[in-house]
């Protein structure tokens, strides 16, 4: 595996240098050690001024007089917004009055956008990209035509062949840099903590009013287990002492924070027997293995525990694919009353939907479609592809616009 980030190119730096030639603020948004500080100071270098919120001098400055702090600033890269959101009012003022392009460079950590003042202070001022943790596309240094692709009805079979154990490996790795350095589960789990822990003690207080952090971090474990299943507020929060509606809280706080993402169930008007529960999803497969506490040696033993470990590593690697496309891109699920399902759905602004189903199993059956044939005749002629992704190397058609596919047609 590459020793980090540093030398692997960021299929988002694209949409950033874009943006910085016709957009006066920029943002970077994504979780912290995804790679963010990583990809801005690769685009621009030296050329402009850095600050980094992190530094508790500057962090001190920002709070205390955050229009005076952005007075004397012109073309900067600033890191770590969210930890002082009122500077997004004061760069406002900046750019109405200055409308150059690429005047400040932004990253986050968390979804400062969430928060009403902020996305109306800023809007038509401000593109933002999303960097997630690193693709497996990434790491192998070849972009995708996957869900391009998809879209227009086409499927690609794979040259790559990661499959059985690589693809567990991968799975069990996930995207984090630093996850990606430690070959061992075991190291892999002691930064998981520490970055759990660090993100609870300092990041939670910057984006929601949460006072039990240790409850937090319970809640995290506990959510961990939910992973790519409907979620049920009521019932997640008895396992640890909390209501729902604190439950919910808590549960917005760390999608704020990236780390895991509810997905609402897809729907038509005339369809009048789905089920709508979102789902939540862990939106890296490394740190939900981490938390879990799964490794190669019980995925062995039990090879039930890694189906929701795929179906949360195809949700996040879909998101980064769809994340480095121009057109808006919207992903839901979808389940009936019959509980006939399909693990993510793909819905692009023109209407095309692609239904994808996650099995981690090297032979699939014609009864794994019954949720994708279900979800093609409720779309008709806008229903492009429907997948079968599988733990296998081979492409097999099972009808009309159907087919089982390995995992690797993601980056194919």
């Amino acid at each position: 595996m590459p020793p980090g980030d540093s030398l692997l190119p960021r299929f988002s730096a694209e949409r950033v240098s874009v943006a910085l030639k016709d957009t006066p603020v920029v943002m970077v948004n994504g979780p912290r050690q995804c790679g963010k500080t990583t990809l801005v100071r690769s685009l621009v270098g030296d050329r402009r001024r850095y600050i980094t919120l992190d530094d508790d001098t500057a962090l001190a400055a920002a709070r205390s007089d955050p229009a005076g702090f952005i007075r004397g600033i012109d073309r900067a890269t600033i890191d770590e917004v969210q930890r002082v959101p009122e500077i997004l009012r004061a760069i406002k003022r900046s750019v109405d009055e200055d409308r150059r392009p690429g005047r400040f460079l932004l990253t986050g950590s968390a979804n400062v956008l969430a928060l009403p003042q902020v996305s109306e202070s800023l809007a038509g001022r401000m593109e933002i990209v999303s960097l997630f943790p690193l693709s497996y596309s990434e790491i192998l240094g070849k972009k995708p035509q996957f869900l391009v692709q998809a879209l227009a009805g086409i499927l690609t079979a794979p040259t790559d062949g990661t499959w059985g154990t690589p693809l567990m490996e991968a799975v069990l790795r996930g995207g984090y840099p630093e996850m990606i350095r430690r070959a061992e589960a075991t190291r892999r789990r002691a930064w998981a903590r520490d970055y759990l822990q660090a993100i609870v003690q300092r990041d939670v207080r910057d984006v929601a009013g949460v006072g039990k952090l240790d409850v937090l971090q319970r809640l995290i474990r506990a959510a961990a287990h939910h992973s790519g299943q409907l979620v049920n507020f009521t019932q997640l929060g008895a396992r640890i002492g909390l209501d729902d509606k604190t439950v919910r809280k808590y549960l917005t706080a760390l999608e704020q924070l990236f780390l895991m993402r509810r997905v609402e169930p897809w729907h038509r008007n005339r369809l009048k027997r789905l089920v709508k529960t979102p789902k939540l999803h862990f939106l890296d497969a490394g740190l939900l293995a981490a938390v879990q506490g799964a490794t190669a040696e019980r995925i062995e033993r039990d090879r039930a525990l890694l189906g929701p470990l795929l179906e949360t590593f195809v949700f996040s690697e879909i998101a980064k694919l769809a994340s480095w496309l121009d057109q808006g891109i919207a992903l839901y699920h979808y389940r009936d009353k019959d509980q006939d399902e399909v693990d993510v759905v793909v819905e692009a602004d023109d209407g095309s939907v692609v239904g994808i189903e996650v099995k981690a199993a090297a032979t699939v059956t014609a009864s794994d479609f019954k949720g994708l044939k279900k979800l093609a005749r409720a779309c008709d002629n806008e229903f492009k592809l429907g997948i079968v992704l599988y733990d296998g190397d081979t492409v097999v058609p099972f009808g009309e616009r159907l087919f089982a596919a390995p995992v690797a047609c993601l980056w194919a």
